[in-house]
């Protein structure tokens, strides 16, 4: 039965901490001081201002222990009734305004127990407001609950004194059964989500992550809630253990608790109608409208949850946004994208700059025997209409999955991929180097998109938009291999003692010599799918030179981009700088890609604690992104080198001349293929037959001359052509 406990109504309002959990010395009212601080003074109420209030029809428990602003006017007071102590600043004669919502300062048809108000505030028709600070021209109206117990926790993964271990609230990312579970926390970002859910075998650095959280919040009970100056909260339902920032929006929302709401100014964050939230923490500047329901869960700044969408034990990166669809138990990094109902992302780690499409089923654990699946996609995981997965499967950057059903794990190793289903010749067929071909026009906009759209105020890690970075660039090192393997196994397979060394030399030399004979013939590739049948590389003999291209593309565009900060001043400095030029694994850390080596020092500080909590890494976190063009520039030397087999000592002014001219001529052919995939969107036919002439088309969609960013990419063709012919004219090459 509901357990129902009848007190004294003296003893409303009061009482808020049990005296077993007041420290001595200390009454209920410790923690609400400290939060509040000692900027101003009130004084009680004078015998007029009370009288003035019975008029009014209110009431209180005790009248001196209600405390105003020299500047209150009683008049502004009607038909609350108050319990405990009670502080309300000034209240002047005026109407607040929002969004053409007119209310008149002052507190109305309100029940309220033990409150702080700030300045000039609107509260009307809260039928049960309790243990809040609320800031200046703040509006709260038509609230049915707003409350704070002794030991909330406002979404964060700790418990306060004298509770179970069992209340604590875990988000269980990326996995279903739990074993990556990492406590959540105001401030967590896609970096601190990542660290915690791997290495889980290293008990010592995940004791040191569960005790970053544990002392970044205090156990006591009695805090109270907290609402920032113009919040604006009206028509909601039930609001409790929340704290809300400054500058927010709530409307209409069911049901809120257990909440961090981050909002300022800068970066105001709204949450709207028909929503219910429990258990997590909202970042800066986030929206979350129409119906959304969302269960232990962290939003990092400006990421948006709508039209239904459910977010469940899950962590969503910045400048992501999810729509109408289901995600459980995965770690988002950065600008994500999934806007359709029937989508279904599940067990997941998706690196970000990611779109779900419609029909999409990620994660489904039908198909297995357990709980226990997961899914790895890099960054630019683009899964098709209707793409079915299976655990486990892991798959390399900007990798594109063809609508099918996949029906066996799947490691696709080969960035810049299309991945194909054929259910007719019961076939997995995978074309490297896809995008480069295809659809050049998407992948370069898209690089563009994230970084305009990067709305984060708050920077603390540097996150990589760019296609051709390390990590992606190592994938396609790892590729060339793969695919100079196939072709010389497919060649020379046959031949007894041929080891891989042997035959990925043989493949090299068949894709030199030979590319015409090793494009009409059927390439085969082995362990990328866990099943028997026949697994075919595409168009091999077009990507292995395209890639390689893209490598001495990224090597070139960076030496011009960031050799001056290395002061890379002539041919003599690169040579010395390419001595110490090392190539090596990056990880991508929340969208902040770190050398393996910079990655093992950070968590090698953090077991031996030198790094004593979550802002001390955020910290590390910015001083690896100071570091990060030098260490980039490095890379992309080392791989320049690499990938024509020359050391710094080997390399002359001939050879770099020739390496400039050549990625003069790669990012002329992207810039061409921009627009030649765009311009086959024009040419379409079928494209065309929806529209009465070209002009309608036009006036619909645009002309293909004005698009702004196909522009851009020519202006910006123009300007590196220029900017190599200056330095092989500078440095005399």
């Amino acid at each position: 039965m509901n357990l129902i406990e009848k007190k004294p109504i003296g003893q409303l309002g009061y009482q808020f901490i049990d005296p077993v959990h007041l420290p001595a010395g200390k009454d209920e009212y410790y923690l609400r001081d400290q939060q509040r601080g000692n900027a101003r003074t009130y004084r009680k109420l004078k015998a007029f201002e009370i009288e003035t209030l019975v008029r009014n029809d209110n009431y209180s428990d005790d009248w001196n222990n209600i405390f105003v602003d020299n500047e209150f006017d009683p008049n502004l007071v009607q038909h609350c009734h108050f319990y405990g102590k009670i502080r309300i600043g000034k209240l002047e004669p005026y109407y607040l305004e929002f969004h053409n919502l007119r209310l008149p300062v002052g507190l109305y048809n309100s029940t309220i127990a033990s409150c702080d108000f700030g300045d000039n505030i609107v509260i009307h028709n809260v039928n049960y407001l309790s243990h809040y600070i609320i800031g200046n021209e703040v509006i709260i109206a038509n609230v049915n609950e707003m409350g704070v117990t002794d030991h909330a926790k406002f979404g964060n993964g700790i418990v306060k004194e004298g509770e179970s271990e069992n209340v604590r609230i875990w988000l269980e990312l990326c996995n279903e059964n739990g074993g990556r579970s990492v406590l959540p926390f105001d401030g967590m970002l896609p970096g601190d989500a990542w660290l915690w859910t791997r290495s889980r075998q290293d008990t010592l650095l995940m004791q040191r992550f569960r005790e970053f959280t544990e002392k970044a919040f205090d156990k006591q009970r009695g805090y109270y809630g907290t609402v920032g100056d113009r919040t604006v909260i009206k028509n909601c339902k039930i609001i409790k253990d929340v704290a809300i920032g400054t500058d927010a929006y709530l409307k209409g929302a069911n049901k809120l608790k257990n909440l961090t709401i981050n909002s300022d100014a800068h970066a105001p964050s709204q949450i709207g109608e028909g929503c219910e939230l429990v258990n997590g923490v909202v970042g800066y500047g986030c929206r979350v409208f129409y119906g959304v329901k969302a269960v232990r869960f962290v939003m990092a700044s400006h990421s948006q949850l709508k039209y239904g969408a459910r977010l469940i034990n899950s962590y969503l990166g910045n400048n992501a946004t999810i729509s109408c669809c289901e995600v459980l138990n995965s770690l988002i990094f950065p600008a994500h994208e999934q806007h359709h109902n029937n989508s279904f992302l599940c067990a997941a780690l998706v690196m970000g700059q990611s779109n779900m499409a419609a029909g999409a089923t990620i994660g489904s654990n039908h198909n297995s025997r357990g709980a226990d699946g997961e899914i790895i996609a890099g960054r630019g995981f683009w899964p098709g209409l209707c793409v079915s997965l299976k655990h486990n499967s892991k798959f390399a950057s900007f990798t594109l999955i063809a609508k099918g059903n996949y029906m066996h794990e799947l490691h696709v190793p080969f960035p810049f991929s299309l991945v194909v289903n054929d259910e007719h010749d019961d076939t997995l067929r995978i074309m490297p180097g896809y995008w480069f071909m295809h659809n050049m026009y998407a992948l370069a906009r898209n690089a563009w998109k994230y970084i305009d759209r990067d709305k984060r105020t708050d920077k603390t890690q540097l996150i990589e938009y760019d296609y051709l970075a390390p990590d992606s660039v190592e994938e396609m090192f790892d590729a060339l291999e793969l695919m100079e393997y196939a072709v010389g196994k497919t060649f020379h397979g046959h031949k007894e003692k041929s080891s891989r060394k042997s035959l990925q030399q043989k493949g090299r030399e068949l894709l030199t010599e030979e590319n015409a004979r090793v494009g009409k013939t059927e390439i085969l590739a082995e362990g990328l799918e866990h099943s028997g049948r026949k697994i075919q590389l595409l168009k091999v003999h077009r990507a292995w030179p395209i890639f390689r291209e893209l490598i001495n593309l990224y090597g070139i565009r960076m030496l011009l981009q960031h050799g001056a900060s290395a002061n890379i001043g002539s041919f003599a400095t690169l040579q010395s700088f390419a001595k110490q030029a090392r190539r090596g694994v990056w990880h991508n850390v929340g969208g902040q890609l770190i050398r393996a080596e910079a990655l093992e020092d950070l968590k090698q500080r953090i077991r031996k604690g030198k790094i004593n909590g979550w802002p001390e890494l955020h910290e590390h976190y910015r001083l690896l992104g100071a570091q990060y063009t030098q260490d980039k520039l490095q890379h992309a030397v080392a791989s320049l080198l690499q990938l024509h087999q020359l050391t710094a000592k080997e390399l002359t002014p001939a050879h770099l001349r020739k390496f400039l001219e050549q990625s003069v001529h790669t990012l002329g052919k992207l810039t061409e293929n921009i627009y030649q995939s765009r311009e086959k969107d024009y040419e379409n036919p079928f494209r065309k037959m929806t529209y009465e002439n070209e002009d309608e088309m036009n006036t619909v969609v645009g002309r293909l001359e004005d698009n702004g960013f196909i522009q851009q990419t020519i202006a910006d063709l123009k300007a590196y052509k220029k900017q190599v012919k200056e330095l092989i004219k500078k440095w005399e090459l």
